[in-house]
């Protein structure tokens, strides 16, 4: 098999790890793993998430990072490249099918991108003291429930983000290497803080005492299951871009485990910031968006050096939003380049910015976001998802995946690995889409 080098190439192990990590962490980590830690068990939720996301890492991720590898491309051709293992036919038939996974990502972007806007939003009122002295509930309805109120801080989202990619890996790996470490440095002097308010010790005490009842509750593990596998960005897309951009020489699983490693210890740290905090002011950990633009002002307005410590939170999730929003932009763009090849990397930033911003700015309002955000959650996410869990494991040959795994290990996958990722993985992505679908649960 030759390998052809990207020139957009990751320069470095620890670039790729990072960039990965950012296109993991994100809003989800912030909101979606302390509500559910929260609402399902706690420290059991804890141990559970833990056993997926050891598996996801071990074959799901890697799998992922593999396919954009051996392909040189995104989903389109990754999807092509594995179907045509089985013949011309097959590859063309996985050409078309890639589109989902790859709507999916833009979708999904179009979406996070209004979130990211609030979050500038907040961090700009954060800025000027507005934050510190609203209601925060009226602060919030203020430009949630009212069309076009956001439209010049969406425009900096997109238009910012899409100018971190102008230069590929390159820039990705570069901004990231700033913004990642920023992240967990940030969100650390916030859970030093929160630390010290009065009642947190009640919610650390609820963290980390399994209640083992909760075990025997199948919807806990759904939960924790779907959590891990969202949480890591194992969405038959995203990952696929970054993978393409790996070193021939680097283990796709040691990388993997890294960048689930990072994403863990990120949704721990803002754990121990959301929890303890809203233990310490009775608020609900479960508030879902609100909790950003809601029940933490409320707290931060209460608390010596509050508007220091807003400022801090915004920038950080600004960093989460973007590293993340890159990923998603950069599976699309890739994939139009490969798939047209005439099309200019500028061009094809310009078409995604104003497809996100087009559609986006009509979802400016949280009641046309939330039904969009579901559509693509409970629907195109799971069924990508799983589409490509059975395009790695079930369509493409056996000796062709392995061998795009063990390329750059230096210990070997094989039969183990396989059965894992035919046996539990492929399994595990179908119950979740079935049970999205079935129940119309967003993960």
């Amino acid at each position: 098999m030759k390998h052809q080098k990207s020139t957009r190439s990751f320069a470095s192990r620890w670039g790729f790890i990072l960039a990965s990590v950012g296109s993991a962490v994100g809003m989800a980590n912030v909101w979606g793993f302390p509500n559910k830690l929260g609402s399902n068990g706690g420290g059991a939720f804890l141990l559970i998430y833990l056993l997926f996301v050891f598996i996801f890492s071990y074959v799901g991720l890697p799998a992922e990072f593999a396919m954009g590898r051996r392909a040189a491309t995104g989903t389109l051709g990754a999807y092509r490249n594995a179907w045509a293992t089985r013949g011309e036919t097959a590859g063309k038939v996985g050409g078309v099918l890639g589109w989902l996974p790859l709507a999916g990502s833009l979708c999904i972007a179009i979406g996070y991108a209004v979130i990211v806007t609030y979050v500038l939003k907040a961090l700009v009122d954060s800025l000027t003291g507005t934050l510190m002295t609203a209601d925060a509930a009226a602060w919030f309805s203020s430009f949630s429930a009212q069309p076009y109120s956001v439209v010049p801080y969406h425009i900096i989202v997109v238009v910012g983000t899409l100018l971190t990619l102008f230069l590929g890996a390159h820039s990705i790996e570069k901004t990231n290497k700033i913004m990642m470490p920023l992240f967990f440095l940030i969100f650390l002097v916030l859970a030093v803080r929160v630390f010290f308010l009065p009642g947190a010790a009640e919610g650390y005490r609820f963290m980390f005492t399994p209640r083992w009842e909760a075990l025997t509750d199948p919807m806990i593990w759904i939960w924790a299951m779907g959590q891990a596998f969202f949480s890591l960005s194992v969405t038959g897309s995203g990952m696929i871009v970054y993978g393409a951009y790996l070193s021939p020489q680097e283990d796709v699983v040691g990388v993997a485990q890294h960048t689930a490693l990072f994403d863990t210890i990120a949704a721990v740290v803002a754990a121990l910031v959301i929890i303890p905090a809203c233990f310490s002011y009775g608020l609900d950990v479960g508030a879902g968006p609100s909790l950003l633009f809601v029940t933490l002002p409320t707290i931060l307005q209460d608390i010596p050096l509050g508007q220091l410590f807003a400022v801090i939170l915004y920038i950080a999730m600004i960093f989460a939003g973007v590293s993340s929003l890159q990923n998603m932009f950069e599976a699309v763009a890739e994939s139009l380049l490969h798939r047209f090849p005439k099309l200019r990397r500028g061009a094809a930033l310009g078409i995604l910015c104003a497809l996100c911003l087009g559609i986006g700015i009509f979802m400016e309002c949280i009641d046309r976001w939330g039904p969009w955000m579901d559509l693509v959650s409970i629907y195109i996410i799971p069924i990508g998802a799983t589409l490509g869990a059975i395009s790695w494991f079930y369509v493409m040959r056996k000796d062709k995946i392995l061998e795009a795994v063990n390329l750059g290990s230096k210990k070997t996958r094989g039969r183990m690995w396989y059965a894992v990722g035919r046996y539990v993985y492929v399994p595990f992505a179908v119950i979740l889409c079935v049970i999205a679908l079935w129940k119309q649960i967003a993960f």
